[in-house]
C-alpha cells in the first residue's frame, strides 16, 4: 500500500490532478467567504477540490464544484449545501487579470490548494493551458527518467 504524502499543517486540500492535466501559469491567493458549518468541516479536513473549478461572472469570481462535507454536528436547524458555490475574495487588479489571462490568452482558471493563514482560509488558484496527451505522456517520462536517474546516482555513492 502506498504511503500517503505529508503535507503541511496548514494544508487543508490539494488538487495534485491540476498540475497533471494544465501547464500552471500566474497563481494568486484569495479568500474564500465562507459559513460557520464550512470552517469547521474543513478544520476536520472534510473538504475535497480535484473536480472544482473557478468562473467568472459580473466581475467577481466564484468557486464551483468545492465538496465540503457536513460534520455530523452540525446544526439541525440549517440544511447545509456542500456542493454551494463560493465567492473569492480578490482586489480588482487580481481580477482583471483572471478576466484578460481568460479572455485574451485562452486560460482556464484552476483552484491549486486550500490552505490556513493564521485563521483564515486562503485558496491558491492559478492561470492554466490544459495539456495535450502527449504533453501529458512527455511530463511522465521526464518525471520516471528524474526518478530512475537519483535512483541510479544513490546505489552509485553506495
Amino acid at each position: 500500500m502506498a504511503k500517503k504524502k505529508k503535507t503541511p499543517d496548514n494544508t487543508i486540500a490539494q488538487n495534485r490532478k491540476a498540475r497533471h492535466d494544465y501547464i500552471i501559469g500566474e497563481s494568486f491567493e484569495a479568500g474564500l467567504a465562507l459559513q460557520g458549518w464550512e470552517v469547521k468541516s474543513m478544520r476536520a479536513s472534510k473538504v475535497t477540490i480535484a473536480e472544482a473549478y473557478i468562473q467568472l461572472h459580473q466581475g467577481e469570481a466564484w468557486l464551483h464544484g468545492c465538496h465540503i462535507s457536513p460534520l455530523k454536528t452540525a446544526s439541525t436547524h440549517y440544511v447545509a449545501e456542500p456542493l454551494r458555490n463560493k465567492k473569492l475574495l480578490l482586489n480588482a487588479n487580481e481580477l482583471n487579470k483572471l478576466h484578460d489571462a481568460h479572455q485574451k490568452g485562452g486560460f482556464t482558471i484552476v483552484p491549486l490548494s486550500l490552505y490556513w493563514v493564521r485563521n483564515l482560509v486562503k485558496i491558491k488558484i492559478a492561470t492554466g493551458k490544459g495539456k495535450k496527451l502527449h504533453d501529458k505522456r512527455a511530463a511522465d517520462k521526464n518525471k520516471e527518467w528524474e526518478r530512475d536517474k537519483s535512483r541510479i546516482l544513490k546505489e552509485s555513492k553506495h
